[in-house]
């Protein structure tokens, strides 16, 4: 698994809680990422995207809510969740297109990546 999501658990309506997505392939380096999540019974939905060149976009039942970010090194992702709701319980999955610095240059900045690599999602639950 390249990538690792860790961070989920339960917490209640109004809390904050941030996920992480390491990359666990040695020497590659997220460029685009995204942060998706998928309810029982729903379809999966994009609720977060970061490009290599630093744009960013949101759902709009995130938007104000949530930020993604990784870190100076792009070897982890980030989303912070403030202000949950309960229709914010669902599975969180990251994904993201790596490449190692001596790569020829892969994919193209952008946020609307069909990303290469899949991480197997955490649990968040949000309820009193």
């Amino acid at each position: 698994v390249e990538l690792v999501e860790s961070g989920g658990g339960l917490v209640q309506p109004g809390g904050s809680r941030t996920l992480s997505c390491v990359v666990s392939k040695v020497g590659f380096r997220i460029t685009n990422m995204g942060w998706y999540r998928q309810a029982p019974g729903k379809q999966r939905e994009r609720v977060a995207a970061l490009s290599n060149s630093g744009g960013t976009d949101y759902a709009d039942s995130v938007k104000d809510r949530f930020t993604i970010s990784k870190d100076s090194a792009q070897r982890t992702g980030f989303l912070r969740m403030n202000s949950l709701k309960p229709e914010d319980t669902a599975t969180y999955y990251c994904a993201a297109d790596l490449r190692r610095p001596q790569d020829p240059p892969g994919k193209p900045s952008s946020l609307a990546s069909d990303y290469n690599y899949w991480g197997r999602g955490t649990q968040v639950t949000v309820s009193a």
